[in-house]
């Protein structure tokens, strides 16, 4: 008799042990499916810089997803540039898109673009974009919030930004905590 309840005592172990082994062999699979799920789609990316104040301060962290499709108007991207640091600007106009600076202001489509997150004019560098320009197909220009000290599509390095080169797109602030959120 008591062999037989030492056997079925051990069954019930090996039961709760392979039910356990199981459960932990399921949550590990799904740890690892979502750190691969994370590492392809998303990336966190921080802020240098001061180009997109007062939308976005230096040295905060935002979350990028790699998994999207094409930009869209007002979009904040993250544009690589070969060998220099990626810059974090907000799409303007897209591929088709008229657009042209003139007296401080965004004309987009033949329309006056409202730019509420703005705190100063958007001024021109050398002439760019001060005479109507059509954006080129697979192309974006790209602005900085703080027009006025920020390196993008108004510079002759930057221009029109390729597809190719839009790393991805902005999700939410993910740093400091306390504007843990999307961004407009």
């Amino acid at each position: 008799m008591e062999e037989h309840t030492a056997t079925v005592k051990n069954q019930e172990v090996e039961k709760r042990c392979a039910f356990a082994y199981e459960i932990v062999g399921t949550m590990v699979t799904a740890l690892v499916f979502l750190a691969v799920v994370f590492c392809f789609l998303f990336r966190v990316v921080s802020v240098d810089g001061d180009s997109m104040l007062p939308t976005l301060m230096d040295q905060e962290r935002l979350l990028l997803t790699c998994g999207y499709s094409a930009p869209q108007h007002g979009d904040i991207v993250v544009v690589s540039r070969d060998e220099k640091e990626p810059l974090i600007k907000r799409v303007i106009a897209c591929a088709g898109d008229t657009i042209v600076i003139r007296d401080g202001v965004v004309v987009l489509n033949g329309a006056v673009l409202d730019e509420p997150y703005l705190d100063s004019a958007t001024i021109t560098d050398a002439g760019i974009f001060e005479t109507e320009a059509v954006v080129p197909e697979n192309c974006f220009v790209v602005l900085g919030d703080n027009r006025e000290n920020s390196h993008d599509s108004r510079a002759i390095a930057v221009g029109f930004v390729d597809m190719k080169d839009i790393m991805g797109k902005i999700v939410c602030r993910i740093w400091p905590i306390d504007k843990f959120g999307s961004v407009a």
